[in-house]
């Protein structure tokens, strides 16, 4: 009959969810955050891509 009366593990028990509360939320921030940058290098690396391209073959006219 003591943990009846002891409230020690209710603290502990509702403490340990909102830890995990947020640690999940902090993963899926992540997660989001991840996939939007991936969406950006692959942009960016499509625009320098297609400017060197463009800089290569301004070059080789002008060599013509």
């Amino acid at each position: 009959m003591k943990i009846l009366k002891e409230e020690r593990a209710q603290g502990s028990a509702e403490l340990i969810l909102l830890v995990g509360g947020v640690i999940v939320v902090a993963i899926v921030a992540a997660i989001t955050y991840r996939n939007y940058l991936n969406g950006i290098g692959n942009q960016i690396n499509t625009t320098e891509l297609n400017n060197v391209t463009n800089a290569i073959n301004g070059l080789k006219n002008k060599f013509q």
